[in-house]
């Protein structure tokens, strides 16, 4: 397990702009394995292709990107009162919950761990949204529907954006998954980025 000081290191060198840039919308992205760019490097990632466009759209926008490999709801809630101290963010993603669900975790404690990210954001004032993660469905129908379903459920308990999942498109196509079939490549990186660029503006609007 990385120490907690490790783990802000890292957070910190994610950031993709400097802390001094002045935006009209700062976006704490809360992630995975599938945000942080695994077996990639940094810039390969979808999330610095994005910031990237907006840059070059001139576009208001700063992502903060606090995704971690292997990260779960509960791992994220301890750290999220540091980050949003931190970074004071007008909006917050949530794309997680895939670990939760490959570990095979109880569906309520999932559901408790979206709702106190969500409502620990919104007590600062930002806007929320939770990407509606799928599992593989060798875990049986009823519990990967359970699990599906959990992200549509809080999300409008809470008054959060849905967001659709951007590995959908994705994962079906091996030319574009890494060895291990569960991450994304490098060549899908920027179809990622293209997605969640519409889906994020959409938000943002």
């Amino acid at each position: 397990m990385m120490h907690p000081i490790l783990r802000f290191i890292f957070v910190l060198l994610l950031v993709i702009k400097p802390l001094t840039a002045a935006a009209d919308n700062t976006i704490l992205i809360l992630g995975d394995s599938l945000s942080a760019a695994y077996g990639l490097k940094q810039e390969q990632g979808w999330v610095k292709l994005l910031q990237d466009k907006y840059d070059e759209k001139d576009q208001s926008v700063y992502l903060v990107n606090a995704s971690i490999s292997g990260e779960t709801t509960g791992g994220a809630l301890r750290r999220l009162d540091a980050l949003l101290s931190e970074f004071e963010p007008t909006h917050v993603l949530i794309e997680l919950g895939g670990n939760d669900g490959l570990r095979g975790f109880p569906i309520k404690r999932l559901q408790t761990n979206l709702r106190d990210l969500i409502t620990k954001s919104q007590q600062i004032g930002a806007k929320t949204a939770v990407m509606e993660v799928q599992i593989p469905p060798n875990y049986g129908p009823r519990y990967t529907k359970l699990f599906t379903d959990s992200f549509k459920t809080i999300a409008d308990e809470t008054d959060s954006e849905l967001m659709p999942f951007f590995m959908l498109s994705i994962a079906g196509r091996p030319e574009l998954m890494q060895n291990d079939n569960l991450h994304p490549n490098a060549d899908a990186q920027p179809l990622i980025r293209d997605f969640m660029y519409k889906t994020i503006n959409d938000w943002l609007d």
